[in-house]
């Protein structure tokens, strides 16, 4: 797993695998689930991850 902050679009997202994504749902606003074809869940993106996340977050989180 991989937590990557993208400072200037302001999204964080936990990279759970590296399949493909075929499918994204907005769970709840600006929380998003990417599935692989298979229906797993591989990546859990934050938008307005400065809103969102707790600051100690971003911090521990790799720079994109």
């Amino acid at each position: 797993m991989t937590w990557v902050h993208d400072r200037k679009a302001n999204a964080a997202s936990l990279l759970l695998s590296a399949a493909r994504v075929v499918e994204s749902e907005e769970v709840r606003p600006d929380l998003v689930l990417d599935f692989d074809a298979r229906g797993h869940i591989v990546r859990i993106e934050v938008l307005d991850a400065r809103a969102m996340l707790p600051p100690e977050a971003l911090v521990s989180a790799q720079a994109a």
